[in-house]
């Protein structure tokens, strides 16, 4: 009897959490957030029925939600693709993704301040403190200031 106890307690905490990552993303769309997981299998539509169009084995990159459908998101991520994944799949983790060109972290939100780190192409970091023209990007903490316009994941003006 114990352990069925437990189980059912396990249970009811598992639905709990489950139910929280959807409600954290029931919000107006667009919006962004970053894949949770370190696989995630993007489908053509929304459920599990319909074929995988892509499969993201990379934690933390950035989507944007287009539409809501039931526990599915219809996405976008940064090279314009767009397909359907499972609510649980996501974070409302903010991150980035740089773009074509390498971008300079700066150790404070101004044009002028001092390189502290360079960020290649395709780099995956977490945004904080965007205050509308600048993010700080922290990749697996080595951290600095980005122009917003630099990144895909935020949107020019955004403050957060």
């Amino acid at each position: 009897m114990r352990l069925g106890g437990r189980s059912i307690a396990v249970a009811a905490v598992l639905t709990v959490v489950a139910t929280g990552a959807a409600d954290a993303q029931r919000r107006k769309t667009p919006y962004y957030a970053s894949i949770a997981a370190g696989e995630a299998r993007m489908r053509s539509g929304p459920g599990k029925n319909y074929p995988t169009q892509w499969v993201y084995r990379r934690a933390d990159m950035p989507i944007k939600v287009l539409d809501i459908y039931q526990d599915w998101r219809r996405v976008e991520d940064p090279d314009g693709t767009r397909g359907w994944l499972q609510v649980g799949l996501l974070s409302d983790r903010r991150t980035g993704f740089v773009g074509r060109e390498v971008v300079e972290l700066r150790a404070s939100p101004q044009a002028g301040a001092a390189v502290v780190w360079r960020a290649a192409p395709g780099v995956v970091g977490r945004l904080s403190r965007c205050n509308g023209a600048w993010c700080f990007f922290d990749v697996k903490g080595r951290g600095g200031y980005v122009e917003q316009s630099r990144l895909w994941g935020v949107d020019p003006g955004e403050t957060m």
